[in-house]
């Protein structure tokens, strides 16, 4: 039963247990898992559907890769070549309307000014460059 005496040989003979038995309480819920374990997937409903075959090629060109290094008096480097000062804008302008585009990375020296990486950075992004990246050296 739910409900009973607890000990008979206790001085409290009269106090009733107020604990509820659980076993009805899993075994409804084991019968409501099981019905829903049955029924989802017949519920499901799938629609069938007669897909195009189209055949495609992966993309064979592979966007370039620009290499910014910055040195540590500011001097700009595009690929191993110097940039003139104020020619950086219009380099990476140039590179953006390539297309697939090709991505930035930026390469600064320990000791430069972040003040010339944030300008680079800038015109990267205003010249419209998407992917952009900083390449550094691991800890050893």
């Amino acid at each position: 039963m739910a409900f009973g005496l607890q000990d008979a040989t206790s001085d409290r003979d009269t106090e009733v247990m107020n604990e509820i038995n659980m076993t009805p309480l899993v075994d409804v819920m084991l019968v409501l898992l099981i019905i829903f374990i049955i029924t989802v997937p017949v519920m499901k409903h799938a629609v069938n559907v007669e897909l195009p075959t189209a055949t495609s090629q992966p993309q064979s060109a592979k966007p370039e890769t620009l290499q910014l290094s910055v040195d540590a008096q500011g001097t700009y480097f595009l690929n191993q070549s110097r940039v003139a000062d104020g020619a950086l804008p219009q380099m990476l302008q140039s590179e953006a309307a390539k297309s697939p585009q090709p991505e930035l990375h930026i390469r600064g020296d320990k000791a430069v000014r972040y003040e010339f990486v944030a300008q680079a950075m800038a015109s990267a992004q205003q010249a419209g460059l998407r992917k952009i990246g900083f390449i550094t050296e691991p800890q050893r």
